[in-house]
């Protein structure tokens, strides 16, 4: 349902801005969009577990999200801010009874929340290329069961997210994007359900690999 919530926004930005032609776009402004695409997260090198070749230990799937941002043209550069808010239906899959247990455990991709900045350049009156850098938070959801009580925790971790995309005028006010982001998570603590404290801050090692496409308008 979800997923299907965010192709229906998705088709109807793209539909909105589909029968004006082509103009040259202001790159500066605030803008709104929506993204989706795929989402890989895997252990780090650091609990890699290579003693079994058969656990990929990845979770992958649709991720999809809203972003909103401010951006300065600046001669032929573009600097903005931006943030975002995304999930995903990433999870760990089984397959025959075996269980790929993603280097953590049992676990399902919950919501992302990105802050950042970027940095373009003008290709041409319509196409940008730009990277950008920021700070992310996300969840993980665990899942576990003893056959007649199941008991669920989130996994809250903290890094950072880099990435570079470019940016196409469909319109003067509408666009079309391609990313590619990495983000790292070191830092987490366990959230559990209730009353119950959350844990201290711990290390932790995940990496997580994202190419997304997104439609949005400019203001």
């Amino acid at each position: 349902m979800k997923t299907t919530v965010a192709l229906l926004a998705a088709a109807s930005m793209a539909a909105i801005a589909a029968p004006a032609a082509a103009q040259d776009s202001e790159a500066g402004g605030a803008w709104v969009g929506v993204i989706g695409g795929y989402d890989i997260s895997k252990a780090g090198s650091s609990v890699d577990n290579d003693t079994n070749e058969d656990d990929d230990q990845s979770i992958e799937g649709f991720g999809y999200g809203v972003q909103a941002g401010y951006d300065f043209a600046v001669g032929g550069a573009v600097l903005g801010i931006e943030a975002e808010y995304s999930d995903s239906e990433a999870k760990v899959d089984v397959e025959s009874g075996d269980v790929e247990n993603f280097g953590f455990g049992r676990v399902s991709a919950g919501r992302d929340l990105y802050i950042g900045a970027r940095v373009g350049t003008m290709l041409s009156p319509d196409a940008m290329i730009y990277a950008k850098a920021g700070y992310t938070n996300a969840k993980y959801n665990f899942l576990a069961s003893d056959g007649t009580t199941e008991f669920s925790q989130d996994l809250d971790t903290d890094g950072y997210r880099l990435g570079a995309g470019v940016e196409y005028g469909l319109s003067s006010n509408a666009f079309f994007k391609l990313e590619y982001r990495y983000s790292n998570y070191s830092d987490a603590e366990l959230d559990f359900e209730g009353d119950a404290a959350d844990t201290p801050r711990f290390d932790i090692d995940l990496d997580r690999h994202q190419v997304v496409a997104g439609v949005g308008v400019r203001f």
